[in-house]
């Protein structure tokens, strides 16, 4: 190699180097950022720790939930940001009647709860003799087998079970803990536009909508996003579900 070929190679050695960069660099950050770029704009991971929702979901489920769902909000950007940079909802979307979703407590916005959408901005929700009505019509159920489990005591406990199906032919299992239960019979809601009803499946173990002054209607700005899936599950003790690890949510 002559003295003059040199600072040639030099030259094409530290170009090289630097588009080696240019493109490794930008690449290694989308690898190492995706996974947290997924989780604060597409999915978000919460824990179920009460049983309002039984038998859709158990306390120790792992569920994502997709903030995309229903658009954008303070709650669903990252960080929440204020009302004052972010007000409404961006790319809005309505949910559909017998979605489970997380949403922000109206009473306080810093608890998560996780409920079914039952009634949708200008319906009439009562609930009469344990019979869900919407519009004036009592939503069918069919009586299926009852849910066992086992008490703190050892003891196996029988709970009457229902399959319910609301009027968008959305199907699920709700269960009736207690006969004649406070929330069994109630006045007639009448959802404020803009607003939904929410209820737990165990619909005698549910704080929801039913009750004003502690859950209410809740406001289409206070929903973070759909719950999808259950990604992980353990019980009381530890024990891993695996049957129930990777399935979806309805």
């Amino acid at each position: 190699m002559t003295s003059a070929e040199a600072p040639a190679v030099r030259e094409r050695s530290v170009v090289g180097t630097l588009l080696l960069v240019i493109v490794l660099v930008p690449l290694a950050v989308a690898v190492v950022l995706s996974p947290l770029l997924i989780c604060t704009f597409l999915f978000q991971p919460f824990i179920i720790p009460a049983g309002s929702m039984k038998l859709t979901l158990f306390v120790g489920d792992y569920i994502f939930v997709s903030k995309f769902s229903y658009g954008y909000n303070r709650y669903s950007f990252p960080f929440s940001p204020p009302l004052a940079l972010v007000s409404g909802r961006v790319f809005a979307s309505e949910p559909a009647r017998g979605d489970v979703v997380v949403f922000r407590l109206p009473k306080d916005p810093s608890i998560d709860y996780v409920k079914r959408v039952i009634g949708m901005p200008g319906d009439r929700i009562q609930m009469t003799n344990g019979l869900l009505h919407i519009n004036g019509t009592p939503v069918k159920r069919e009586r299926i087998e009852d849910f066992v489990e086992t008490d703190d005591n050892g003891r196996e406990v029988h709970i009457k079970q229902w399959r319910e199906t609301l009027p968008n032919g959305v199907s699920h299992p709700t269960l009736d803990m207690i006969k004649n239960g406070v929330y069994d019979n109630t006045k007639e809601y009448h959802v404020p536009a803009g607003h939904y009803f929410m209820m737990g499946d165990n619909r005698d173990n549910s704080v929801d909508s039913r009750i004003e002054n502690q859950v209410g209607y809740v406001p289409a700005e206070n929903l973070i996003g759909r719950v999808q899936i259950r990604f992980w599950s353990v019980d009381g003790q530890g024990h891993i579900r695996s049957e129930r690890i990777a399935t979806k949510v309805r």
